[in-house]
């Protein structure tokens, strides 16, 4: 595949937004900003979130909102690789920011759900009804894992569920075109699952004793992150040890599409056929910019 270095510098960029300028917005995780590349790859910080910011997406009052981790990882310099390492002792858990357009300003909208603290917000995506669903990484601990969960939260601050819990480590977070099924990767499984939804925020029953449908488990030591679904229905897994794309096909089959950096991150789509696809590789802190085979899935928001 041809691709474009855009950038380069970034410390761990991640949550990838195609604005309607032609700009990309993404977090810098380590750095605890979001910053603006612009075609021409020029970078600026555009908002400093502190903590982790890790996903971010356009809500529906076009302000951008984030998913922060609240600083849980520990970094590794490893042969001139950044490598996300455990969660220092000093955190204390995550939330969800919101982040104005136009002014900047930043506000906590959620950072905790039935009085149990967020641990590790780590992605999420917008419906068409303007709610959205948000992934909880969970943490590493001295004695183990902290659970992950998959959650739906209104925007203004009015309602947050817990829809699916006690996961290893929820990563990526997407729907269908049809807007019935959520997809979610687990990242040390390698697994993708997806859980159909009855009305929008709420799952169907889950079935027997599984929490969702296994799309597909990857074999040997792939690891997944953050993810973004084509129009046609396949959903792209950034896949670390691996490193690049995997794009399932909800019968279970997979493509894998190979980028230089073995911590690929995220990807998301735009320009105006939906093909113009943007990866972050983030052990090497690079943008990149690609022409997908596929179009990509329009979101429903953007500004």
């Amino acid at each position: 595949m041809d691709m474009q270095l855009v950038t380069d510098g970034l410390e761990f960029p991640e949550g990838p937004i195609a604005m309607a300028d032609g700009s990309i917005i993404l977090t810098e995780i380590k750095k605890g900003v979001l910053t603006r590349v612009t075609p021409d790859g020029n970078k600026s910080v555009f908002a400093e979130t502190g903590g982790g910011p890790n996903g971010a997406a356009v809500g529906p009052d076009n302000a951008i909102y984030v998913t922060n981790n609240g600083a849980s990882f520990q970094w590794l310099d490893m042969d001139g690789l950044t490598i996300p390492g455990p969660t220092p002792p000093s955190h204390t858990g995550g939330y969800i920011q919101r982040v104005d357009l136009k002014t900047g300003e930043i506000t906590t909208v959620y950072d905790a759900c039935d009085g149990k603290r967020l641990v590790g917000p780590n992605d999420l995506v917008f419906d068409k009804t303007g709610g959205f669903w948000f992934t909880d990484h969970g943490c590493s601990t001295p004695d183990g894992r902290k659970f992950g969960a998959l959650y739906y939260a209104r925007p203004d601050g009015s309602k947050i569920v817990r829809a699916r819990d006690h996961f290893v480590s929820p990563n990526g977070v997407g729907l269908s075109p049809a807007e019935d099924v959520v997809y979610m990767a687990d990242t040390n499984l390698g697994r993708l699952w997806a859980f159909d939804i009855a009305s929008p925020g709420e799952l169907k029953p889950q079935e027997g004793f599984a929490p969702g449908r296994v799309v597909c488990n990857l074999p040997g030591y792939q690891l997944l992150d953050s993810l973004a679904v084509e129009a046609g229905g396949k959903v792209c897994v950034a896949t670390i040890i691996n490193g690049g794309i995997t794009a399932f096909d909800p019968d279970g089959s997979t493509e894998h599409f190979a980028f230089p950096d073995l911590v690929t991150t995220n990807i998301c789509f735009g320009g105006a056929d939906m093909r113009d696809a943007w990866v972050t590789c983030s052990s090497t802190g690079k943008l990149f910019k690609c022409r997908w085979p596929r179009p990509g899935l329009k979101l429903n928001f953007n500004a």
